[in-house]
């Protein structure tokens, strides 16, 4: 569109100056026109409707049914017999996921399954003589005792070594125990008023019961204020 069509009559009777202001006008009226545009389109792709991450999982997974059929139908199984198609490497793997269960937290570690597993880890560290387990169930006719029993309660004997393992085990996770320490972070900003880690520690608990009393104290001392002349 030229000049003249906008104006919608003679162009050429305008002076120098109305034709300018014109020109403007136009392209004002052209720039709302591109901004009005632009404005409708980024709204609209701000409300377009996004895929989202279980769209897309759920896509995959009816993407896997789909090649997981074609796989049956090739092999002519059905649905209950899918685990043919995998290998023996493959399956090992998705078993160990099943298996696999999160760490017990809070109550959950004093249930009875944690203790359990705990056990079998300490156990672990204490070999089983067979041959000594044969021998003691052959010289003692009621091994397997129940409670109407009169040995109920009465502990067999045990080889002196199996003590020493016991107790070496024991004194082990003593030691592991005494060993463990939690990393604390350290501030090398921070002023030292401790001689050590236990000082330290008996500090922070002496500043959380008492800091708020001690503020000003502190602070004469700092400035030298505290003392008299």
């Amino acid at each position: 569109m030229t000049n003249e069509d906008a104006f919608g009559g003679d162009y050429t009777k305008l002076t120098g100056r109305q034709k300018k202001l014109f020109e403007l006008r136009l392209k004002r009226n052209e720039a709302r026109k591109d901004n009005q545009t632009e404005i409708l389109a980024e709204k609209k792709r701000q409300e377009a409707p996004q895929e989202s991450r279980g769209i897309s999982k759920q896509k995959w997974i009816e993407d896997k049914k789909k090649t997981l059929g074609k796989l049956l139908d090739a092999n002519g199984l059905d649905l209950s017999k899918a685990y043919m198609l995998y290998t023996q490497e493959a399956a090992e793997v998705k078993y160990k996921k099943w298996d696999k269960k999160p760490a017990p937290f809070g109550w959950d570690v004093f249930n009875q399954k944690s203790l359990y597993n705990a056990y079998k880890k300490r156990t672990k560290n204490i070999p089983v003589n067979a041959d000594d387990y044969t021998k003691m169930k052959e010289t003692d006719p009621e091994f397997y005792r129940d409670g109407s029993s009169l040995q109920y309660g009465k502990a067999p004997k045990l080889p002196e070594e199996n003590i020493d393992k016991m107790v070496q085990e024991l004194e082990g996770r003593d030691q592991k125990r005494k060993a463990f320490s939690r990393r604390r972070r350290f501030h090398e900003e921070k002023d030292v008023d401790s001689i050590n880690d236990r000082n330290e520690h008996f500090n922070k608990k002496i500043e959380r019961a008492f800091g708020k009393y001690t503020v000003e104290i502190k602070n004469n001392l700092e400035r030298g204020t505290a003392l008299p002349d």
